[in-house]
């Protein structure tokens, strides 16, 4: 494979796998849903977001129709029978199994039913509310992507993903086949702060983000999202009634004191059970319209049931069969008041004919509230929805906490559908939104003392003349550790490590070509950690031995390395690493480990060196007090820097790269330490000779250079650390004549 080919092959966009030509799709659709099936047909592999009462049953309906061969349908219970009624209204027929038998073109199960069925048997597979997955444990997800993820044509269909629930997009682009989770984190998400299970999407990386998401889903809360006519999807209002219980006063305290903790709060709940079912009981007994009550405890359900007239009662005991009838039995108006919990009944049910809701008891989780809420609240509602929701004096702010994210929820999904709404737009009407190519502007600028090439390292290097370069030292990126821009062309933007390995080879290849004969090639580089949600361990990947092993492959004879001490406390404080925790060295010490340091490694190209590097450390560059204590300056050098571990680099002693880091960089840019290059530089250069870096930053390893009388070719891919480069680079050359008119 040639470099152009693999550039193309680390293009993030999932493509299209369906069908070619669509045929005439339903004519009973809305303009909207006929297009989005179309889409999702042609993707074949997709995932259409579309918010309650857009219409996902007939369009996963009309997508099934047309998918060549047998398609399963997995829904959560009760919804079964719904999409079976539904698809009567639109001509589709709908089968149900439970035992793994199919049962027409179109067959429907639920969740719990899935190990009945053989995935070989379909050809496609649809997952009705597919956002209950991540209710379901790892092992069933895992299942579900192992087993169902060979089945040619994929269709996830839920309401808006909650937009801070990255886990939740992962599981669906894992689903699709689009990317794992973990390769999704890696490419497009930093830890938020030491916080290891919150992720933050880098800033570089969130509009590439939102291009690859829509190369495979689509998202839509209203028809206007996509550039439609809202006229037949406008929502009525939503009411929010608070009902605060006042309950006797408990324990020491004169006064009821307001929870303040997680278990507090549990604990005012139990407390005031009977304080709020007789609230709610009184309110729906006096009126004789359909009512749904949410709960969160076994004894609220209970409680309530026994309080309100015609209740029926759905709990997580009760029987399938039970579970089904009475939500179909309220879907049909026969059940007048049912009483459940979100968990149970709060995804995938149309009840537009009730605009009662009553909450007896709040989660923390505010999205079993919103999809409850939903399950009356959507298009196609006629009323105006009431919402009751019934608390304890002692509670705490409840209601206030469930509308403040609320608004978070509702900026953050407006915030979604703004980044996806052009890219959808065109996804759906067919062209699809593919990633831009690279433009490579080959600037450059140099002197006489120095070169600086913009632009992608491994085409630029192929303009270097082969055999000319007398030393290079450089840090390679790490691996997806840091990734420095959104281009294919970075190295630090790949998937994983193979990946990187198998573009940095390009590279390694040229720099075989363009050192001369018997000089070397040193790069500076750590071994990497690895984590449990990436590698599926903990521990440390030799990173260095990998980079040798690419080295000499090429070619390349590893000469030398030196270790480089660094400060486990700063790492530590920096990473909040697991092994490097003074409370994990007291729970478990096997989990514990040293900090990890940097490497300086050296690799020599064969052959015979055509100017041999002589006598250089006879003109030592730097502070010379430490050495006053013998005349033969030489040998005091050669101990320090033969030395295999090196104690005295000052991390700190690097350029200043503030101006080089664009607003939107989640991560400051590395440069090399100043010691390191100048000893490199020193060691295993002549003055006059060339020294190259294929990453060069901000040129700290030019400015080293300049300043001790060598020339300077470097390479940078992003422009703002290229425009720094230049003025670093003129620094030098200036320092370097101001030396030599003083010396």
């Amino acid at each position: 494979m040639d470099y152009e080919g693999f550039l193309k092959g680390k293009t993030r966009t999932d493509h299209p796998s369906g069908l070619r030509d669509v045929p005439p799709l339903n004519p009973m659709l809305f303009d909207f849903q006929r297009d989005i099936v179309a889409w999702a047909l042609r993707r074949g592999r997709a995932a259409i977001f579309a918010d309650c009462g857009l219409g996902k049953t007939p369009m996963q309906l009309e997508w099934a129709r047309h998918v060549p061969g047998d398609v399963l349908i997995v829904a959560p219970l009760a919804v079964s029978k719904q999409t079976i009624r539904e698809g009567l209204k639109f001509g589709v027929e709908v089968g149900q199994s439970q035992d793994g038998a199919k049962d027409g073109k179109i067959t429907i199960t639920n969740y719990e039913r899935l190990h009945h069925f053989d995935p070989s048997e379909f050809v496609g597979v649809v997952l009705d509310e597919s956002s209950i997955l991540k209710s379901y444990t790892g092992k069933f997800r895992n299942q579900l992507v192992d087993e169902w993820g060979a089945v040619p044509y994929r269709l996830a269909a839920t309401a808006t993903p909650a937009p801070n629930d990255f886990m939740e997009l992962g599981n669906h682009a894992e689903f699709l086949g689009a990317m794992s989770r973990t390769e999704m984190l890696a490419m497009f998400f930093v830890h938020d702060g030491g916080e290891t299970q919150k992720w933050r999407l880098k800033g570089h990386g969130e509009s590439e983000f939102w291009k690859w998401l829509c190369s495979w889903a689509v998202m839509i809360r209203k028809p206007s999202d996509l550039g439609y006519d809202d006229r037949e999807f406008l929502l009525p209002d939503l009411n929010i009634h608070q009902h605060q219980v006042a309950t006797e006063s408990r324990g020491d305290f004169l006064f009821q004191m307001e929870a303040q903790t997680l278990q507090e709060r549990q604990r005012a709940r139990k407390d005031s059970i009977g304080d709020r079912v007789q609230s709610c009981a009184d309110m729906i007994n006096a009126s004789g319209e359909h009512w749904i009550v949410w709960c969160n405890l076994n004894d609220e359900s209970a409680a309530l049931t026994a309080a309100i007239d015609g209740a029926v009662e759905v709990s997580g005991s009760s029987s399938d069969e039970h579970k089904e009838s009475s939500m179909l039995g309220f879907s049909d108006g026969k059940v007048r008041v049912l009483v459940t919990k979100p968990s149970i009944a709060g995804f995938g049910m149309n009840w537009q004919h009730c605009h009662n809701v009553a909450f007896v008891g709040l989660s923390d989780s505010y999205e079993q509230y919103y999809q409850a809420v939903r399950r009356c609240w959507r298009f196609g509602q006629i009323q105006d929805v009431e919402c009751h929701i019934i608390t304890a004096d002692t509670e705490g702010a409840v209601v206030a906490n469930i509308k403040r994210k609320e608004a978070d929820a509702e900026r953050m999904a407006q915030s979604m559908v703004d980044h996806m709404h052009s890219m959808n737009e065109e996804n759906i009407k067919a062209t699809a939104a593919t990633k831009a190519d690279y433009s490579e502007e080959n600037a450059e600028s140099e002197t006489g003392a120095w070169k600086m090439m913009r632009g992608d390292c491994v085409k630029r290097s192929a303009e270097i003349e082969s055999d000319s370069i007398g030393y290079t030292i450089f840090s390679p990126p790490f691996a997806s550790l840091y990734t420095y821009s959104n281009s294919d062309r970075d190295m630090g933007n790949c998937t994983d490590d193979a990946e990187f390995m198998q573009h940095f080879k390009f590279l390694v290849a040229e720099l075989f070509r363009v050192t001369m004969p018997g000089r070397l090639v040193s790069f500076h580089c750590m071994n990497l950690p690895t984590s449990k949600a990436k590698h599926g361990y903990i521990g440390i990947r030799d990173f260095r031995g990998d980079l040798i092993k690419t080295f000499e492959d090429a070619g390349f004879i590893f000469a030398s390395e030196v270790c480089i001490w660094k400060d486990p406390v700063t790492a530590m404080q920096r990473t909040k690493a697991l092994g490097l925790l003074h409370k994990q060295l007291c729970k478990d010490s096997c989990m514990s480990r040293q900090g990890i340091p940097d490497y300086l490694v050296t690799m020599r190209k064969p052959g015979d060196n055509p100017r041999p590097v002589a006598g250089e450390l006879d003109h030592f560059e730097g502070d010379m007090s430490q050495f006053t204590h013998t005349g033969n300056l030489s040998i005091d050098v050669w101990q320090r820097y033969a030395s295999p571990v090196w104690m005295d680099i000052n991390p700190s002693n690097t350029l200043q790269h503030r101006s080089a880091r664009d607003h939107k960089d989640e991560r400051h840019i590395c440069p090399l330490q100043l010691d390191v290059i100048h000893r490199g530089v020193q060691l295993w250069s002549l003055p006059g000779d060339t020294v190259l870096s294929p990453f060069g930053g901000i040129a700290s390893e030019g400015y080293e250079a300049v300043k001790m009388g060598r020339k300077f070719v470097g390479i940078e891919l992003k422009e703002s650390y290229y425009r720094q480069a230049v003025k670093n680079l003129r620094s030098a050359e200036a320092e370097r004549v101001e030396q030599d008119l003083f010396a």
